[in-house]
């Protein structure tokens, strides 16, 4: 060492992928472990180093290492295996080789729900997977970039399931990622989970739904298919053949075809080469209380027209005693249009039909009017996670479909979610119903919604269990849906003591969380806003400032933010963000009306003058979503028209223009519901 100079010498690699490359200095603060062979460390800033729970951080990893390295039947191939955590990334989490890079929100500076602490360890498993799948053998091309992030996420789930706490991470899963992959899917700019990559910059738009989540969706349904030994029998010799190289689709399916005896090539043609999700519907007849002929019946959309075959479950439940309860399931291979359960003929009618019954396809599912009547009074009873899953996952894509009036689904959640056991299950009704409210419901009657689910909320609050999950869920929805005076004044109480609940610790991230919401709805000044700045004299504690800043119901509010994220080029863009979830809030649909016309002016020069990220993050945040009307249509309508409009660009209005129009048909629901 010489004048504060230091040489660092590091073993010869194997062959590695350019893109997953890093280098991380600073003054990182470090803790380090061994696992069998395996040297393990973690890194995060000095600031956050009394907020690193290295104990749990450490069981999750040694939880991946014993189980990956049994299933891909090959030893970690790096060495050592290092987690850093790091300021504004601008992604989630990053697989360089023995160098994984988290965003620092993953360090929790305040009280979080396991559901939170769940998708974490998710995130740590998808990054491990990567360095057998991804890492070790790598795509030709981005076109196969499903292959490596499809893969990474069904194998997370995979082992959390079977290797931590999270043993219902199958729940999770159709709960969060699966209700995202249908909603990608049924976009007009989807696409074929192999999809089409012409250059590097159209890959940043196929990090989406069905890249991820539907690609591990179908690979599900390839598991049931094949079977999960065989599946990770052809999964260890695909690691082994092609060690340190590249492979494609072809030589994955090769893999598998070879352990499993199954011709593969036309599975990949129906779930791999074409979009688009089906629906599927239980057809019978019923004599003297029993099923005479039973069929399940196979839609698709017209735009995207492939019948698909799929590994289904078909699950009757019954009620016995309070609950309701799984009489018998039986599991088949529906192909086409129509087929036919003859297993089911003779079977007493039951309370509930549920399809995808163990959600093993990916696919829409329908719930005849015996079964719908069951879950709207009685959901709540339902004795098995996953099956209540997939029965909330279909009444809220019939809400979206504009086949359930939005008011009847805020009263499904109002009624049966005091019973549901899955707190990241309760958090995403909460969030729906809130969708429900704003985004899909009747804007006549958002006031009233609003008012309903406030007060569910705080019921909610008041009656949970004191440090519980679920009174932390129900102290921010509460705190989310507070507009009347009375509900904005407990609210402000929380945060000045006034008010409090017993075990409810209203700590740094729930503080902003009600900043913002005091904010929103006219109720939190600049004084307020600086003083808890002071308290949180952080970066993050300055992205929450932003953000509160520019929720505020007043024209100087709106056009300060507008000059943050349009004019000043100096910000972070996780300030930006930032600002830029605050700018929109529904309620004040008249103070953002005249930046939807701004917002595509500015398009062009914001696209042709930043960094790509700041370019794509302006387009898909700022598309004016919350001015829900024909006039925004219209001027996305003109925009469109424009030969000279990117790709990229041309997406984003896509989906933006679609959503809204979606919005437009389900309110015109609630509306008829109400009248």
């Amino acid at each position: 060492m010489n004048d504060g100079l230091a040489r660092w010498t590091f073993q010869t690699t194997p062959p590695l992928p350019t893109y997953v490359t890093a280098v991380v200095a600073g003054q990182y603060h470090v803790v380090r472990e061994r696992h069998r062979d395996i040297d393990l460390g973690l890194y995060c800033r000095r600031s956050l180093a009394d907020h690193l729970d290295s104990g749990e951080l450490f069981e999750v990893t040694k939880a991946g290492f014993d189980f990956f390295e049994q299933a891909f039947g090959y030893p970690y191939p790096f060495g050592k295996y290092d987690q850093l955590f790091i300021p504004e990334s601008n992604s989630g989490a990053m697989e360089n080789a023995a160098a994984i890079t988290f965003n620092d929100v993953y360090i929790f500076r305040s009280r979080v729900t396991d559901a939170a602490r769940e998708r974490r360890g998710d995130t740590i498993l998808h990054e491990m997977a990567h360095m057998w799948f991804g890492d070790l053998v790598t795509m030709r091309w981005w076109n196969d970039l499903w292959l490596n992030e499809s893969f990474a996420s069904y194998m997370a789930v995979l082992s959390q399931s079977k290797a931590t706490r999270w043993t219902e991470a199958w729940t999770t899963f159709a709960d969060a990622e699966k209700t995202w992959a249908y909603r990608q899917d049924q976009l007009p700019t989807t696409h074929p989970i192999v999809a089409d990559i012409p250059d590097v910059v159209s890959i940043h738009l196929n990090f989406d739904g069905i890249t991820y989540a539907k690609g591990a969706s179908v690979l599900r349904q390839l598991v049931a298919w094949v079977g999960e030994d065989r599946f990770l029998d052809g999964v260890k010799g695909y690691c082994k053949r092609h060690e340190f190289g590249n492979a494609g689709l072809g030589d994955f399916l090769a893999a598998l075809e070879e352990v499993s005896g199954r011709d593969l090539r036309a599975w990949s043609k129906e779930w791999l080469e074409t979009a688009g999700v089906n629906t599927l519907r239980a057809s019978f007849e019923v004599e003297n209380g029993a099923f005479t002929r039973f069929a399940l019946l196979q839609e698709a959309s017209p735009a995207w027209p492939t019948l698909r075959s799929h590994r289904v479950g078909i699950g009757l439940f019954d009620t016995k005693g309070p609950r309701l309860v799984r009489r018998t399931r039986v599991e088949l291979d529906a192909v086409g249009e129509r087929t036919e359960v003859p297993h089911l003929v003779g079977e007493r009618v039951p309370d509930l039909v549920l399809l995808n019954d163990g959600d093993l396809t990916f696919a829409k599912i329908r719930l005849d009017p015996r079964s719908l009547e069951t879950v709207v009074s009685r959901l709540g009873d339902l004795d098995d996670s996953l099956a209540r899953t997939l029965c909330w996952t279909a009444c809220w894509d019939m809400t979206r479909d504009g086949e359930m009036p939005a008011r009847e689904y805020l009263q499904l959640v109002i009624g049966n979610i005091h019973r549901e056991t899955k707190i990241g299950v309760v958090q995403s009704l909460l969030a729906q119903a809130s969708a429900a409210v704003n985004v899909y419901g009747d804007p006549t009657n958002r006031e009233r919604a609003a008012q309903s689910l406030a007060v569910a909320s705080l019921e909610g609050l008041a009656g949970a269990q004191p440090g519980s999950d679920r009174q932390l869920a129900w102290a921010r929805s509460f705190v989310a849906n507070a507009r009347s005076k009375e509900h904005v004044d407990t609210a402000a109480g929380l945060l000045d003591g006034s008010v409090a609940f017993t075990g409810l610790r209203v700590d740094t991230e729930l503080r902003w969380h009600i900043i913002r919401s005091l904010a929103a709805a006219g109720a939190a000044d600049e004084q307020l806003i600086e003083a808890e700045l002071e308290r949180d004299f952080t970066d993050r504690g300055s992205r929450h400032a932003a953000s509160a800043r520019a929720a505020r119901p007043t024209e100087q509010a709106k056009a300060e933010a507008w000059r943050l994220i349009v004019e000043d080029v100096s910000q972070p863009l996780a300030l930006v963000e930032q600002v830029m979830a605050g700018f929109h809030q529904f309620g004040q649909e008249e103070l953002l009306a005249p930046y939807a016309e701004r917002y595509f002016q500015a398009l062009k020069p914001v696209w042709e003058t930043r960094d790509l990220p700041d370019a794509l993050a302006f387009g898909e945040e700022m598309f004016p979503a919350m001015v829900i009307k024909q006039g925004t249509i219209e001027m996305t309508d003109r925009r469109l028209a424009e030969d000279s409009l990117s790709p990229s660009i041309r997406r984003i209005l896509l989906e933006g223009k679609d959503s809204m129009l979606r919005a437009m048909r389900a309110r015109e629901v609630d509306a008829a519901a109400g009248a």
